[in-house]
C-alpha cells in the first residue's frame, strides 16, 4: 500500500489546483482533475496523476470510471515513495501516449521540470524553481515552496 501524500505535497497540490481551476474556469478551456482519478492509457498502464487538464475538444475521454486516454497536461508532485515511478515509469508512458505537457514538482529541493511532447518525445522546456509557465495554457504558476 502506498503511503498517503505528505502535508507539504498536499499544500503544493492545492496551490497549483487553485490557480489552474480559476484560470481554466474563467476562460472555459476544459476541466482540471486531481488525485484520486484513474487515467487509463491501456490495459496495463493505469495511473492516478496528482493533477491533470483536459481541453474541451477532448472531453470525450472523460468517462464515469475515469479518464480513457492521455490528458493534455499532467503535473506530478514528487514524494519519497513515488519519485522513481513519476520521473521514469510514468514519464515514459505519458510520452508514448501523447501527453502534451508534463510537469514534475520536487517539494524537497524546490525544483520544477517541464516537458513538452514533440513528435512522441518529451523535450525539456523548463528546469528551475517556481514560478513556471504551462505553455499549453500560457499560465504562470507561482509557488512558495518554503514551509
Amino acid at each position: 500500500m502506498t503511503p498517503a501524500p505528505s502535508a507539504q505535497h498536499q499544500r503544493i497540490s492545492r496551490k497549483i489546483i487553485k490557480q489552474l481551476i480559476n484560470y481554466i474556469d474563467e476562460k472555459k478551456l476544459g476541466e482540471v482533475f486531481y488525485a484520486p482519478v484513474d487515467v487509463f492509457f491501456d490495459d496495463e498502464n493505469v495511473f492516478e496523476p496528482d493533477i491533470l487538464f483536459i481541453a474541451n475538444e477532448r472531453s470525450d475521454i472523460i468517462l464515469e470510471d475515469g479518464i480513457h486516454g492521455a490528458p493534455d497536461m499532467i503535473i506530478e508532485i514528487l514524494s519519497v515513495s513515488s519519485s522513481y515511478h513519476d520521473t521514469k515509469t510514468k514519464k515514459r508512458v505519458y510520452e508514448k501516449y501523447g501527453v502534451k505537457e508534463y510537469w514534475i514538482v520536487d517539494p524537497i529541493d524546490g525544483e520544477v521540470k517541464g516537458f513538452e511532447n514533440e513528435k512522441g518525445k518529451f523535450i525539456e522546456i523548463f528546469n528551475g524553481n517556481a514560478p513556471f509557465t504551462i505553455q499549453l495554457l500560457n499560465l504562470q504558476i507561482t509557488l512558495d515552496l518554503q514551509f
